[in-house]
C-alpha cells in the first residue's frame, strides 16, 4: 500500500507532467490551472495544494523541462573529440532543442518573461549555464585554449548564447535562427583554440 507521501509525490508528479505537456502546447497565458488539473486527473484545489500560484507550477516545469534538456545535451556532447567541440556541439544541440514544441515554449518563449530575467538566469546557471565555467576550466586542463580567468571567459561565452537565445525567442523561426547562431558560436570557440 502507498504511503501518504508517495501519494503525494505520484500526484504532484502527475501535475508537472499534465502542465508541461499543456504549457508547451498552449504557451503559459492561454493555459488555465483548470485545464492543468483536468490534464493531471486530479482536483483543481490538488494543484493548488501543491502548487500556489500558475507561475509557481510553472517554474517546477521550467525546472523539469531544464534538467531533461540537460541531460539530452550532456549525451549528445559525450560524443565530441574534444571540450570545445562538446560545448559547441551542446549549444548547437540546446538551439534545435529550442525550436520546436514545447521545450522551446517553455525555455525559451514562455520562461524569461513569466520568470523574470533574473529567476530565469539562476535556473539555467544550474542546468546549462552551469557547465560553461567547468567545460573551460577542462578545456584550459587539455591545453585547448589558453589558460586565463575562467569565469569571466564563462559569462561572456554564457552571454553570447543567452543573447541568441533570447534573440531567437522573439524571431519566428527559432531553428533557423539558432543554426546560425551555433555557427557563430562554434567560430568563436574555434577562435579560442590554441594554434
Amino acid at each position: 500500500m502507498a504511503t501518504q507521501a508517495e501519494r503525494r509525490e505520484k500526484t504532484r508528479t502527475a501535475i508537472v507532467r499534465a502542465a508541461k505537456r499543456i504549457f508547451g502546447e498552449r504557451g503559459f497565458a492561454a493555459t488555465t490551472m483548470d485545464d492543468i488539473a483536468a490534464g493531471a486527473h486530479v482536483a483543481k484545489g490538488a494543484v493548488y495544494h501543491h502548487f500556489p500560484t500558475k507561475e509557481a507550477l510553472f517554474e517546477a516545469v521550467f525546472e523539469q523541462a531544464s534538467l531533461e534538456l540537460v541531460s539530452d545535451l550532456d549525451r549528445i556532447s559525450r560524443a565530441e573529440k574534444d571540450t570545445l567541440a562538446a560545448i559547441a556541439a551542446g549549444t548547437q544541440a540546446y538551439f534545435s532543442a529550442c525550436s520546436k514544441g514545447p521545450t522551446g515554449q517553455i525555455i525559451l518563449r514562455d520562461g524569461p518573461a513569466v520568470l523574470g530575467w533574473e529567476r530565469w538566469r539562476d535556473i539555467d546557471a544550474k542546468h546549462f549555464g552551469g557547465k560553461f565555467p567547468r567545460a573551460l576550466a577542462a578545456a584550459m586542463d587539455a591545453g585547448l585554449i589558453a589558460r586565463q580567468p575562467v569565469e569571466p571567459l564563462a559569462r561572456l561565452l554564457l552571454g553570447a548564447v543567452t543573447e541568441a537565445a533570447v534573440a531567437c525567442s522573439a524571431g519566428q523561426d527559432i531553428g533557423k535562427a539558432g543554426a546560425e547562431y551555433a555557427r557563430a558560436f562554434r567560430s568563436l570557440l574555434d577562435a579560442l583554440r590554441v594554434k
